[in-house]
Formats: C-alpha cells, sequence, structure tokens
C-alpha cells in the first residue's frame, strides 16, 4: 500500500488531509448508542492513530496497523496511545474488547475472499461476546466520468489534486488515481485500489463469523446516501 499511496508513503500528510475526517465520531455515536456499558476497544487498521484519539477519550484503546511507517509515527506523536504493528488477516493479540472497529478503508484494502473471511475471524477472536463490531467501509463504487480537481493547504504551500475513478465490476475493485502538483513544483501520481463490500455481503461475511447485522447507516448517522456505510454488528457466538 505505501507504494501506491502517497499518504502511507507520509503519515505526516495523512494525518494533515483527513484532519477533519467524521468516521471516529460516527463510530463513538453508533457505540454509545449499541453498547453504552463499553469500555474497551480495538482499533483494527488505526493508521497513524488519529481516530484512536477521539476513541480513547472514552474507551481503553489498543489499536493495529500492518504498515511500519504508520505505526512508527503514531508512536512518534501519539505516545500515549497503545499501537501495535500487526496483520488484521492474521494477528492475534491474545486479548478480548468490548469492541472491535475498522474504520477508513482498512478492510477495503483486503481484495480476496479469502482475506476478508479471516479479517472477519480476527475480528471474532478479540470482541467478547455480546460484543460489538463496528466497520465503517466503501459499499458502493465511486462512479465518475469527469476528473475532479480540488487542492489542500501544505505546510510548504497549496497541493493541487487530479482525481479520476475506474470501477471493475467483475472484481469489484473501485480504482482511484491521484495525480499531486505539489507546491516544490514535482508531480506525484498514486492509484489507490479499493474492493466494495455491498451490504449484503458484509451480513454474509459477519454472520459466517458469528456475528449479527444491527444496523448500517452512512458515516453521518443518516440513510444510506454515500459510497462509504457504517456497519454495527453485534457478536453472537
Amino acid at each position: 500500500m505505501e507504494a501506491t499511496n502517497l499518504f502511507y508513503r507520509d503519515p505526516a500528510l495523512y494525518d494533515l488531509v483527513q484532519a477533519d475526517s467524521t468516521s471516529a465520531a460516527a463510530c463513538k455515536n453508533l457505540i454509545e448508542r449499541h453498547a453504552p456499558e463499553a469500555a474497551s476497544l480495538i482499533d483494527f487498521g488505526c493508521g497513524t492513530g488519529r481516530d484512536m484519539v477521539l476513541l480513547s477519550q472514552r474507551y481503553s484503546c489498543v489499536g493495529v496497523d500492518l504498515q511500519p511507517a504508520m505505526v512508527e509515527h503514531a508512536r512518534l506523536v501519539r505516545p500515549a496511545l497503545d499501537v501495535r504493528l500487526g496483520d488484521m488477516r492474521t494477528v492475534r493479540l491474545q486479548e478480548r474488547a468490548d469492541v472491535g472497529v475498522c474504520l477508513g478503508n482498512s478492510l477495503a484494502y483486503v481484495h480476496d475472499n479469502d482475506g476478508v473471511s479471516q479479517v472477519f475471524d480476527t475480528f471474532a477472536a478479540h470482541v467478547r461476546p455480546g460484543g460489538l463490531l463496528v466497520l465503517c467501509s466503501p459499499v458502493w463504487p465511486v462512479l465518475r466520468e469527469e476528473t475532479m480537481r480540488t487542492e489542500i493547504v501544505l505546510p510548504e504551500g497549496v497541493a493541487q489534486i487530479a482525481v479520476t475513478y475506474a470501477w471493475d465490476l467483475r472484481t469489484q475493485i473501485n480504482t482511484m488515481h491521484r495525480v499531486w502538483s505539489l507546491p516544490s513544483g514535482i508531480e506525484v501520481e498514486d492509484e489507490i485500489h479499493r474492493r466494495v463490500l455491498f451490504p449484503l455481503e458484509l451480513e454474509r461475511y459477519a454472520a459466517l463469523a458469528g456475528f449479527d447485522v444491527v444496523a448500517m447507516e452512512d458515516e453521518t448517522g443518516g440513510e444510506l446516501v454515500g459510497s462509504s456505510a457504517c456497519t454495527v454488528a453485534r457478536r453472537t457466538r
């Protein structure tokens, strides 16, 4: 992922661009609604620990991420957090929490069916019976024919970004291609491949791992209107 995504090669840039993300707040609201008694949480695919900052205000948190650069950055800038290196397909922490969360696009980077099943087995191994699983992931592709253009303000100036999308229905891979025009004059390209799991697919994987889906909402807490949703499931066995 570091080779294809500029954010993962530059965790500080990731933190800067994602500073206004609402995923953690939406996740916290869902937990408070469905498991108000929850006290402990494991964040799978925690990245730089940005979301854990908010979640740790309410819960005892452990974070896991596959990418060494992200974990190293998290430990450097957020030393109070417990962030560990691990692959969420295979990691076993030998502990269970009241809640497991997987936010952003972490699940979408697992493209094969066996890998997705392994991830849900990991969730089941770390969420106590009766506990909650909260996933925020793409449930519908971004379908745009035109190039999207945006800009972000960096400490060294303004970066211009041109974004195009492609959708492969057979593989369910949504590809985002970005061209960054950085303030230094350098142009950088990256290409991110995310697998879309449709709502009924998510329910099937959850059920096979011992979870029952109890809610599915967009990240603002309303009906599904965007490409991503928050899925809430309770572990029943």
